[in-house]
């Protein structure tokens, strides 16, 4: 596989309506971007949506890719932003409750893959994904920021607009929270 940086190069050097490099960019990084914007939004439905996003904007940006750091930490960063200017927006508005019995019925929401790994794996993921989802944005997005991004406490005080020490404190009482509320489910 291409690493990422002749990927970008072939994108940016790439005939008008040549995708095929940038695709295989995107391919590479869809994965980790979509499930970060899922526990950043709390929402799979937007989480499709932003992370298409995400990746529209990168590819309108590309030419102004540096590459002063790696393009997975160039998405991250555009992820990140993208995400947190969506639940800005987001704010004061209402959302229809998934756990709601009249979408329980629709077969389109029904899972029929039932084997034993792949049933405690997903049952996991949901009990991490509702505890993540329990948490306020305040302490759930600087989480994820640190532990899914890999971004420094420095970088996510500035994105979050605070200071050093409130985005640690963040941090750690997000942390403390999550092993607590998960231990209960």
């Amino acid at each position: 596989m291409a690493s990422d940086e002749k990927l970008v190069q072939e994108a940016i050097s790439a005939q008008p309506g040549d995708f095929r490099a940038y695709d295989r960019l995107v391919n590479k990084h869809q994965n980790m971007v979509r499930t970060n914007c899922r526990y950043i939004s709390g929402s799979e439905e937007d989480a499709l949506d932003l992370a298409q996003e995400v990746f529209v904007k990168a590819y309108f940006s590309l030419k102004g890719f540096q590459g002063n750091s790696q393009f997975g930490t160039w998405i991250k960063r555009i992820k990140v932003n993208h995400c947190l200017n969506h639940l800005r927006k987001q704010k004061g508005k209402t959302h229809v409750d998934i756990e709601d019995p009249s979408l329980a019925a629709a077969p389109q929401l029904h899972d029929n893959r039932q084997t034993s790994a792949a049933a405690e794996n997903r049952e996991r993921r949901e009990m991490i994904s509702d505890t993540l989802d329990s948490l306020s944005d305040n302490l759930r997005v600087p989480l994820i920021m640190r532990d899914m991004d890999g971004l420094s406490y420095q970088e996510i005080a500035d994105h979050l607009g605070v200071g050093l020490s409130a985005a640690k404190m963040r941090i750690n009482r997000a942390r403390q929270e999550f092993r607590a509320k998960y231990r209960e489910t």
